[in-house]
């Protein structure tokens, strides 16, 4: 008897692919052709100085802009085709884009659960209580509640959708360091335990070399460096990551960058 012929298994697309995208204002470049990938379970930096870029490529992957050109793909949908699809496995986490003060952290959890259209709101509001140790903080107004609190909170909310992708700009920048290792530790138990892919930004690269698998360092729109964090310096003859952050900073035409 003939054994019966099974399809080869296809790959799982990334949980994001960017390629070549531009964006421009008033004729000046702010992305020039970026490309990047980050698997499931990968938390992969995007670092660059002030202007280098990567809240333009952020609003773009989360689709506040359109690229001139290129293309984003998140879980392989095409952002500009199936736009409401593609951001369904998305959320976002900003520290200068805190929760209303004047909700409780139900009411907060229980509002973007409804935005999100989730079937069961309430239920999936409860298991996030518990998850992250919020029960007894869920009448207390989020005004109210320590810097460190509010992470949690606004941590929660994003896996409210249980994203395949999550975008944190300088989450832990408002918060004191024992906070801010906690919050990391929640990131790396998420990504590695629900396999869920983490672009993050910072200017911190101590913490940028403790959480993330990958860097890619930005100047004027460009990538110009990738690689581990934990090898990346010495490879290019820096003592530390800050150091080469630095040095890029300060001579992007050094790297093949022009104005």
């Amino acid at each position: 008897m003939t054994a019966p012929i099974t399809a080869p298994a296809t790959a799982a697309p990334p949980a994001l692919e960017v390629r070549d995208i531009a964006k421009r204002y008033a004729g000046k470049a702010a992305v020039r052709g970026i490309s990047l990938r980050v698997e499931a379970g990968e938390i992969v930096g995007l670092l660059g100085p002030n202007g280098a870029g990567k809240t333009t490529t952020i609003n773009m992957i989360l689709g506040l802009l359109a690229p001139d050109s290129g293309q984003v793909l998140i879980t392989g949908l095409d952002l500009a085709r199936q736009r409401t699809a593609a951001l369904a496995m998305v959320n976002f986490q900003a520290s200068y884009a805190p929760l209303p003060g004047n909700l409780t952290v139900r009411q907060n959890l229980l509002f973007f659960a409804r935005l999100y259209a989730l079937a069961q709101p309430a239920r999936r509001v409860g298991e996030l209580l518990e998850s992250f140790k919020l029960t007894a903080l869920a009448h207390t107004r989020c005004g109210l509640l320590s810097s460190g609190e509010q992470a949690r909170v606004a941590l929660a909310k994003t896996l409210l959708n249980r994203p395949r992708l999550l975008l944190l700009d300088e989450p832990t920048s408002s918060l004191d360091p024992a906070t801010a290792d906690d919050l990391r530790r929640m990131i790396r138990d998420l990504a590695a335990r629900n396999g869920c892919a983490v672009l993050w930004t910072s200017h911190n690269m101590l913490e940028v070399e403790q959480v993330c698998d990958r860097v890619l360092l930005l100047a004027r729109g460009r990538v110009l460096l990738q690689g581990d964090p934990r090898r990346l310096a010495a490879e290019h003859g820096d003592a530390s990551l800050e150091d080469l952050f630095i040095r890029i900073a300060r001579e992007p035409l050094a790297h093949g960058v022009d104005a």
